[in-house]
């Protein structure tokens, strides 16, 4: 059964979610994890595309657009299917993905901005209700 994790960022900032997301997928490639990044939109899949070239000046993140190739360690998606990625989805969508369950691990990146953190409680709700295991964490202020 998939594992759900909140991530609750300490920012009212929704661009904290992309920095966020860089690092999240950083670290579960170099664990030999397939990520696939769920974004809400176009506009959004680009800043995101556009950070993780930058987002760390001496390490390259490889990813690519989800329907550029899906075989890329890392995907950014809009809503297509995911491909062959099932280990770790990464969720900047403001609903949950009717997909979301072939994944062993949905990560939910929440912050302080109320469209956001509104999102993220019905999709808590979605989930337990639903009976998926659920962990939060509450990350500190720098």
């Amino acid at each position: 059964m998939t594992k759900v994790d909140f991530y609750i960022l300490p920012s009212a900032d929704p661009e904290a979610r992309l920095a966020f997301a860089c690092k999240l997928a950083e670290k579960a490639w170099r664990l030999g994890h397939r990520i696939y990044v769920h974004c809400q939109d176009d506009a959004q899949r680009n800043r995101l595309d556009a950070e993780m070239w930058r987002f760390k000046g001496e390490a390259f993140l490889p990813h690519s657009l989800a329907e550029e190739d899906e075989e890329a360690p890392v995907a950014l998606g809009l809503g297509e299917a995911p491909g062959t990625h099932q280990d770790l989805m990464i969720n900047l969508g403001a609903g949950v993905p009717a997909f979301f369950s072939r994944f062993a691990r949905v990560a939910e990146l929440v912050v302080e901005e109320p469209s956001i953190r509104q999102a993220a409680r019905e999709s808590f709700r979605f989930y337990r209700e639903h009976g998926y295991p659920l962990q939060d964490h509450r990350l500190p202020r720098l």
